[in-house]
């Protein structure tokens, strides 16, 4: 008969199953994981990680969700009385302090998101915090546009400076140096009268 666990014991081991998910769905992507090498990982019976979740997708959302809370919660740290500069480069530090979560939360499309509401309001927070800032910009007269879509392109830009270097074909810190330059000249851009 399997010991009757407390809420601290699954907490525990929900988030060491996932800590090992994200790696190893990051590395091999979701597909080439089964859920036998996920218990393979923690040294526990194949059976076990049922216990905490129903299926491999499961697991799957609940890394993104935490990916998608913790990317959230340092865009909104850097946007508190900073400039989109500084919120840019919390981005790219997140991007590269913890590559395998940016990895899954924007290079995978996962089939059922809609079926897990948690990640779906987390996904919605990271996406509100990528714009936030342009509120303020606009608020202040700083730039002028539609705020999605002016936050979408400084989105798109810095997550393409990201993307180059996580792969190789920038050198290190060339994303940072360029997301500045980018950022610079989507301004200039936007700014009144421009």
């Amino acid at each position: 008969m399997p010991r009757v666990l407390s809420e601290s014991d699954v907490a525990d081991f929900r988030e060491r199953l996932c800590g090992a998910a994200e790696k190893l769905f990051a590395e091999r992507g979701p597909d080439a994981v089964t859920m036998r090498q996920l218990a393979a990982e923690l040294g526990v019976s194949p059976m076990t990680p049922y216990r905490y979740f129903q299926d491999k997708e499961d697991i799957l959302a609940a890394v993104r969700t935490n990916a998608f809370n913790r990317f959230a919660e340092a865009m909104e740290a850097a946007r508190e009385g900073r400039s989109g500069v500084e919120v840019g480069d919390a981005y790219v530090t997140f991007a590269f302090e913890h590559p395998h979560m940016y990895k899954l939360m924007f290079d995978l499309n996962q089939p059922h998101e809609g079926d897990y509401p948690e990640l779906v309001a987390a996904g919605t927070r990271a996406r509100a915090t990528m714009s936030a800032w342009v509120n303020d910009a606009i608020a202040a007269g700083k730039v002028q546009g539609d705020p999605e879509q002016v936050g979408m392109m400084f989105w798109a830009a810095t997550h393409g400076a990201v993307v180059l270097e996580l792969a190789g074909k920038l050198p290190p810190g060339a994303a940072r140096e360029l997301h500045h330059a980018l950022s610079s000249t989507l301004a200039r851009g936007l700014r009144p009268g421009a």
